[in-house]
């Protein structure tokens, strides 16, 4: 079938995590994916607010859009997930891949989680398998699995059916070329894997658009969220043609053991491989997020 719609795609930058989120569509009035939502944090106070979500809302309300599908990329480290709130008010499925019972599994031990905290990813609308399909109105998508960051990472790519993949939605396989590569060294990440699944998305067609999740620029340059296949092929320094699996593993292996833990990691994954939904209130109305000591 060939695609007879172009996808359209507005981005959002959260500049206090340096995380894009997307929203997927094909006209006015369609049906919508968002893609990566942010949920406002403030660790010093606990707080958190929706300005970030509301900006995304905000936009599928003006376009008339419906909201099918919030589609996180995989259990994010750097921000909380806005998904469970977006879909109070928006409706739509909240899916990622099924790689997120393995998360759950490490951090289940790591944060000591209640027994009734299930681990089987029933808190997801939708759990996607290896290469499966599925549409976002008449675009139809391939959600590609990209593990090596985390066992759950997952690429949406848009599919034309005739050859053709306009664009990527990459999470954090791939930086900006000039930045490189996800970091592997949480519970379940390997960097061997994740050479391996950047080579995946590396062998879609060159001009193939590949949307990011993040963007940490040098100075001088300005956020970016996009760049193609092409691209990270000829200069990516962690990942372009010319860098060797064994090449990658050494130095990924060696830059990770130089890396700070991120700032969110531990309010974010206990919110995130519970779909967004923040802990429940506990006799005195108020919620709570675990921080295990000594731990790593």
């Amino acid at each position: 079938m060939k695609l007879c719609v172009k996808p359209l795609v507005e981005a959002f930058f959260d500049a206090a995590t340096s995380t894009f989120t997307y929203v997927l569509y094909s006209a006015e009035g369609s049906e919508c994916a968002i893609i990566d939502s942010v949920l406002d944090f403030e660790p010093r106070a606990g707080r958190t607010h929706t300005r970030s979500a509301d900006a995304v809302v905000a936009f599928v309300r003006a376009h008339g859009l419906r909201l099918q599908w919030l589609l996180e990329t995989h259990a994010h480290a750097d921000h909380l997930s806005a998904a469970a709130y977006i879909q109070r008010l928006l409706g739509g499925t909240i899916a990622m891949g099924v790689g997120i019972r393995q998360v759950q599994g490490a951090f289940q031990k790591i944060f000591h989680l209640a027994p009734e905290v299930r681990l089987d990813g029933s808190q997801f609308g939708h759990l996607f398998e290896a290469d499966e399909s599925f549409f976002v109105g008449p675009l139809r998508l391939q959600a590609l699995p990209v593990p090596g960051h985390t066992p759950a990472d997952m690429a949406y790519v848009v599919d034309s059916g005739d050859g053709k993949f306009p664009i990527a939605f990459v999470g954090d396989t791939l930086f900006m070329p000039d930045v490189g590569s996800a970091r592997c060294d949480f519970p379940g990440g390997n960097a061997q894997t994740l050479y391996r699944s950047v080579q995946r998305l590396l062998q879609l067609p060159p001009e193939t658009v590949l949307l990011l999740c993040h963007d940490y620029p040098p100075a001088g340059r300005s956020p970016c969220f996009q760049s193609t296949v092409a691209e990270q092929r000829r200069s990516n320094i962690h990942l372009r043609d010319s860098i060797s699996e064994a090449q990658f593993v050494a130095l990924r292996e060696r830059r990770d053991a130089s890396l700070d833990m991120p700032a969110l990691i531990l309010a974010a994954i206990q919110v995130n491989m519970q779909a967004g939904e923040l802990p429940p209130p506990e006799a005195n109305g108020v919620r709570y997020l675990k921080i295990p000591l000594n731990v790593w």
